[in-house]
């Protein structure tokens, strides 16, 4: 399933997520929600095709802190937290024919848990897959106009965004966040869940 995403992602069959453009806006409603834990990995993150390289330190640290960039701003009462792991990206290349027109791609898998219940929200992680931001540009794609950095900066910011989408849906049709949890600890508490389990989803 990754690699028939990369390789429609590189064919052009797949739709852009929306742009991430809106981080100075005043943030959508996530009932109580703040987020504690922001625990990001790339162990097995696969390099698509025609994509230029990314070390697993890049990988996690661009996605760490877009996510923290955009949940940061929320400040409820309840303490939650993310489990991210990078399943596999594209950053596209220059210098390939231009009917292929690459685009750039970043895969991840979420697992959100609640601190207090101590327990995952879901019985098994969401996967979200998102293009760079088109209308910048990058009509023949970003490897002709971005840098490999620029590349992962976009990606990741659409990233939190499709993650910020994901929540505010499941707190519509799942209620989540609603309910008011133990309340806030300070990151250095001894929080129900540790970050090390995070991790290790």
């Amino acid at each position: 399933m990754l690699r028939l995403a990369m390789m429609m992602c590189v064919m052009g069959l797949l739709t852009a997520c929306g742009g991430a453009n809106d981080i100075n806006d005043k943030p959508v409603p996530l009932g109580n929600f703040n987020l504690l834990h922001n625990v990001v990995v790339a162990p097995k993150a696969q390099k698509g095709p025609l994509s230029r390289d990314a070390t697993e330190e890049q990988l996690t640290t661009a996605v760490q802190k877009a996510i923290a960039q955009r949940f940061d701003r929320y400040d409820g009462n309840s303490n939650y937290h993310f489990g991210v792991s990078v399943e596999g990206y594209v950053l596209a290349a220059p210098g390939v024919p231009l009917v292929l027109s690459p685009k750039s791609i970043l895969i991840i898998n979420l697992t959100v848990w609640d601190d207090a219940a101590g327990k995952k929200l879901m019985d098994k992680p969401h996967t979200i897959t998102v293009l760079e931001t088109f209308g910048t540009g990058t009509v023949v794609g970003s490897g002709y106009t971005l840098s490999a950095e620029e590349q992962l900066e976009q990606l990741s910011e659409n990233v939190a965004k499709a993650i910020e989408r994901y929540l505010v849906k499941q707190m519509k049709e799942e209620g989540w966040f609603v309910t008011t949890g133990a309340g806030r600890v300070s990151a250095d508490a001894d929080t129900a869940v540790p970050e090390a389990a995070i991790a290790a989803e």
